[in-house]
């Protein structure tokens, strides 16, 4: 087994140009979930890359105060990028502002980070990830081949399912209903063992939030097999800002 616990804020990266956007529109994908596009010249200051997880800080009023978000989609003929935010009432910073964002309201990014990215000599995938990872597990899923096969169990806490990608016809997508984030942290692991476990060599994209990503390792230690591969980390924690969940990482508590 190899593992990489790459994502969102998990490496330490030398200070990146800033790509300073205006947002171009804001759609309400579901109850729970705002899409931004932003875009403009500033784009070029964002440095692409091919990995499907692909993230950039975004950077409020006060220097000091970043969010990491996954990149839903990013145009660079066109200069956009495409960003979700999960939304729950008035916590938080990203989240409200997105909610409340209008067309020409400037956003300022720097980035892009990202890890992972599908591996075509595997013999399955499977991903796993609450909404925090779901962006990244979409552009994962267009990015397989068409005869790919795999499974996906995705924790969600709206009352319908929603999926901005086509997967293909051998991947099996199972939804997993909560009434909030981080309330039932077992969850995606229980599914997991409860699911089948297809021959051949495993590719794993687990991300989400951090006790969920605990209990999906316990769970995998039973699975894995030699040649199998993980990328799994915590993109958040419940009951935690980002800045706490940040400096925990240095913590026991704060280990994937």
């Amino acid at each position: 087994m190899t593992e990489s616990t790459a994502g969102p804020a998990a490496r330490t990266r030398p200070a990146r140009p800033r790509a300073v956007l205006s947002v171009l529109s804001r759609e309400q994908l579901s109850p729970h979930t705002v899409r931004i596009t932003a875009g403009g010249p500033g784009f070029e200051a964002l440095r692409m890359n091919e990995f499907t997880d692909k993230y950039a800080k975004i950077i409020f009023a006060d220097a000091g105060v970043t969010r990491t978000y996954t990149l839903r989609r990013a145009d660079p003929a066109g200069q956009q990028v495409t960003i979700d935010f999960v939304v729950h009432g008035d916590a938080g910073i990203a989240a409200p502002w997105a909610a409340r964002a209008e067309a020409g309201d400037v956003l300022t990014m720097s980035g892009a980070g990202g890890a992972y990215r599908p591996d075509p000599d595997c013999d399955w995938h499977l991903f796993a990830g609450d909404e925090s990872a779901l962006p990244a597990i979409c552009a994962a899923l267009e990015a397989l081949p068409a005869d790919a096969r795999g499974l996906a169990y995705l924790e969600t806490s709206d009352p319908g399912e929603y999926l901005d990608a086509k997967p293909p016809s051998g991947v099996e997508i199972s939804w997993l209903h909560r009434p909030e984030p981080g309330r039932k942290p077992g969850l995606l692991a229980e599914a997991l063992l409860a699911g089948p476990w297809p021959a051949g060599r495993a590719d794993v994209f687990a991300h989400g939030e951090r006790e969920s990503m605990k209990a999906i390792r316990r769970a995998l230690k039973s699975r894995l097999r030699d040649g199998d591969q993980v990328s799994l980390s915590g993109y958040w924690a419940a009951g935690r800002t980002e800045d706490v969940f940040q400096s925990e990482k240095r913590e026991p508590i704060g280990k994937v």
